[in-house]
């Protein structure tokens, strides 16, 4: 949400930095989310609440949701795999068409925006949510990642009708890279695998 983050929690997190608690009885998603177009810095807006899953359901009733799913791929030689759109390092995600699966959708846009074949399909890593606006029109994008695997070290074709001009295959140990020039939620996945 505008390089912030929303966290609903039963409970107040001890790594949480720079925080503001909002009253879930005041929360007004869209006014939030265009007071925070305005943040110089990064800030989490902190929900404490008894039922954090129930709270999301309500904002999701309320916006539109729009489906999406994305990889976290690893190469043969443990190498994961990262694509460069709009300026930012990003992971291989788009959205879900009507007729197929989050795990399908989340296959094909791999595939489609790195040129490559998927090997194997793994286990859901997270699931993350990103507010934007669409035509003028607040949505909520729910993505979900899954691990997946390529055998070897196959050649990158970044698929530039969608504005990824690079994909790369890059090391743990150099992950500083994607972490100076990325999104929170990547960061988020990126902690799955390696903490900062």
């Amino acid at each position: 949400m505008n390089q912030s983050a929303l966290v609903l929690a039963d409970f107040i997190p001890g790594d949480l930095p720079n925080f503001q608690t909002i009253d879930d009885q005041d929360f007004d998603f869209e006014k939030l989310f265009k007071e925070s177009k305005h943040n110089k810095f990064f800030i989490t807006y902190f929900i404490l609440i008894k039922n954090p899953k129930e709270f999301l359901s309500l904002i999701k009733k309320r916006i539109k949701v729009i489906k999406a799913s994305g990889g976290l791929v690893k190469n043969g030689e443990g190498d994961y795999l990262f694509i460069h759109r709009l300026g930012k390092w990003d992971l291989p995600k788009g959205k879900v068409d009507d007729d197929e699966s989050m795990k399908q959708a989340a296959v094909r846009e791999v595939e489609e925006e790195c040129g490559i074949k998927v090997d194997y399909l793994g286990q859901k890593v997270m699931t993350t949510y990103h507010a934007y606006m669409l035509k003028g029109e607040l949505v909520l994008k729910k993505t979900n990642w899954y691990e997946m695997g390529v055998n070897k070290v196959p050649k990158l074709k970044p698929q530039l009708e969608e504005d990824i001009t690079e994909a790369i295959w890059l090391g743990r140990d150099k992950f500083n890279k994607i972490r100076k020039n990325t999104y929170p939620l990547i960061e988020d996945i990126l902690n799955t695998i390696t903490p900062n």
